[in-house]
């Protein structure tokens, strides 16, 4: 049916509010890196109109920092759609911040929380080989 895969992997490590907030921010990194996945708004049967969705479906997975890690060098090699993020953006209270916080991170080993991946299926499930679903 897609082409073309997405993948979000979050850390096995995290409080689970963390969890969702990591998930919730690469989603929107996602969508904001392939609008043409952005399907048309939905409308109940009253006429009510709401917000359009994301027309490709999310896998979400779990791994530790090493896995991911590893990933991320593999979605890179692969020239996938990457999209990072890093334990000390927890901290932060805006874009600025979290991109500062990124900036300021060790660009071979990050402190990675989690990472969504977008790109050709094969390639994005050669990234993401061996990790599980997220329960």
């Amino acid at each position: 049916m897609f082409d073309t895969k997405v993948a979000l992997i979050v850390r096995d490590d995290l409080a689970t509010w963390q969890r969702l907030n990591v998930v919730a921010f690469l989603a929107t990194g996602i969508a904001a890196s392939a609008p043409d996945m952005i399907g048309q708004p939905y409308i109940d049967a009253a006429g009510q109109h709401y917000a359009a969705m994301l027309v490709q479906p999310m896998m979400i997975l779990q791994s530790d920092l090493a896995k991911l890690q590893s990933v991320r060098v593999k979605a890179i090699e692969r020239e996938l759609t990457v999209v990072p993020y890093v334990f000390s953006m927890f901290s932060t209270s805006n874009d600025e911040a979290n991109r500062q916080a990124f900036g300021a991170e060790d660009a071979g080993a990050p402190d990675l929380v989690g990472l969504a991946l977008r790109g050709p299926k094969n390639a994005v499930d050669k990234a993401i080989k061996g990790l599980s679903l997220h329960p």
